[in-house]
């Protein structure tokens, strides 16, 4: 993003991918500091078949009110 305007992708991907490598899925990105885009049927979808969510990712769908 720009500078003081964060932009973040929440993504699935497998653990043995590369950190920059393919994703199976992308679920939600963070436009604006204030807005959580998520979507939080497939998030909560993809925790309940085994999905282990970052820190960070943890924290952000807890403030979208996804976990």
């Amino acid at each position: 993003g720009a500078k003081k305007a964060p932009y973040y992708r929440i993504i699935v991907a497998d653990s043995r991918s590369p950190r920059d490598g393919r994703c199976i899925e992308e679920i939600g990105p963070l436009t604006e500091p204030a807005t959580i885009a998520v979507d939080a049927e497939k998030a909560q979808q993809w925790i309940k078949n085994g999905a282990q969510p970052t820190d960070t990712v943890k924290a952000l769908l807890k403030k979208a009110n996804v976990l």
